[in-house]
């Protein structure tokens, strides 16, 4: 696109610097839309583990079923991208949608006859592959909604809502799931979604250019190595990458862990799970809300590199934490800082991706962060179970807070502005197809 087109662009509104987001006719739906699916998958996140452990009794399988969803999330990583990149973005969010829609509604239907936990193992990894293919898709329309001068508000303001969303969700889960059951809160995740696409139907993304879009066919592993190769050539991504890596390795079944600790070691119900979430929940919104002024005023690495030593330190403190308030203090700075760090990262993608690659390098570098993290989940909850949640949680939070001494020693130390023309690097010239594994319709 032309500077002069550009302006032009940006004269028609939506893209317009300095417009306030509210203001903003398709943000606000989308915003909106967003704020509603989070607000339904929170009841999912407190359902689904409570499902396992009423009728198994065991975090072990609970973190199985976690990493069963992660491992399905991270499959559908490598090639989401490249169908991001090549069909109508609307379509594909609202498809998405649907499709949960469907899939969600149906445990609380089987549950009707009794207990079915295979069907959440069946489930929850289709539910979690196609929640992978929205979420490459959702990062790559925020961009053309708002413009690239907003990004980190824009991404602050969704984190923001959405985690506010997540303070009524689990609160209201908790409720639900000891009056009714959990399969009824499950129901309600369901009908978010039909919610959620009724709103994107009336959103109007803008069209891509014919430079933005991809061009002739290519394999499947030409794809992730577009992307791969985009994130190896800047500085700063590639430093992101490896160290989020670890970081999703030991955190992804964090959630897992709070639920056992409270209910198991604690001997608390499930309200009780509802209520420290939803106080969890207000940490994400006060980060979300934060972190494009501390990161306008410290730079990006300070941001980054902070939010994850303190992410370790609350990890830490978890396993050692006796009391209700004490754990959702904890919790809710976790998540603060862990929402300040992936808005920060995510910002960081969306301003120094050109468009035609934002799905594919988006794709990558997920593929990449999450590779080991439903064996991570696996392995904390197992250990978990062995050896009790105190030393577990140590040294997982010891091993993070290293993570951000480690960052210290990598270009993300020097808080350079990623929108700096100097550390932005050039897109990867395309390859010539090879001998590779052809993309299959339709796939993520």
């Amino acid at each position: 696109m032309t500077d002069g087109a550009a302006r032009r662009e940006d004269a028609d509104g939506e893209g317009l610097p300095g417009r306030p987001l509210w203001r903003r006719r398709d943000f606000a739906i989308f915003w909106a839309a967003q704020t509603l699916s989070v607000l339904g998958d929170s009841f999912a996140l407190i359902a689904l583990p409570l499902l396992v452990l009423e009728a198994t009794g065991s975090v072990a399988r609970m973190g199985l079923l976690t990493a069963v969803g992660g491992a399905a999330a991270v499959g559908a990583a490598v090639f989401a991208g490249a169908v991001v990149d090549r069909v109508d973005r609307r379509r594909l969010l609202i498809a998405c949608d649907l499709v949960r829609m469907v899939l969600y509604g149906v445990i609380p239907l089987v549950w009707l006859f009794g207990p079915r936990i295979w069907l959440l193992y069946a489930v929850l990894p289709l539910c979690e592959a196609v929640g992978m293919l929205f979420a490459v898709g959702y990062v790559t329309v925020v961009r053309g909604l708002v413009g690239t001068g907003q990004l980190t508000e824009a991404n602050g303001r969704l984190n923001a809502t959405a985690a506010a969303a997540g303070v009524l969700g689990p609160l209201c889960a908790g409720l639900v799931a000891a009056w009714s059951g959990p399969a009824a809160a499950v129901g309600v995740d369901a009908a978010s979604f039909g919610v959620s696409a009724a709103c994107l139907c009336c959103v109007r993304f803008r069209k891509r250019t014919p430079d933005e879009r991809t061009g002739r066919r290519t394999g499947l592993w030409h794809d992730l190595r577009t992307g791969v190769a985009f994130l190896h050539g800047h500085p700063v991504l590639r430093s992101l990458t490896a160290l989020l890596f670890v970081f999703s390795f030991l955190t992804l079944g964090l959630n897992d862990l709070v639920i056992y600790h409270l209910k198991h070691d604690l001997g608390h119900d499930d309200g009780t799970v509802g209520t420290v979430m939803a106080v969890g929940a207000l940490g994400t919104i006060t980060g979300a809300l934060l972190v494009a002024r501390i990161r306008r005023r410290l730079g990006f690495g300070p941001t980054w590199t902070g939010s994850v030593a303190v992410c370790g330190l609350a990890f830490a403190g978890l396993g050692w934490a006796r009391d209700v308030p004490a754990v959702a203090a904890l919790s809710a700075a976790f998540l603060a800082c862990a929402g300040m760090a992936g808005t920060c990262s995510m910002s960081l993608r969306q301003e120094v991706t050109p468009e035609h690659l934002l799905g594919r390098v988006t794709s990558a570098f997920w593929t990449l962060q999450y590779a080991a993290a439903p064996i991570g989940a696996a392995v904390l909850t197992w250990a978990a179970e062995e050896q009790g949640t105190t030393p577990v949680a140590l040294a997982a939070g010891a091993t993070c807070v290293l993570l951000a001494v480690t960052a210290l020693f990598t270009p993300i130390r020097s808080g350079r502005s990623p929108v700096d023309p100097g550390v932005v690097p050039q897109a990867p010239p395309p390859q010539q197809p090879g001998p590779q594994v052809r993309q299959q319709p339709e796939q993520r």
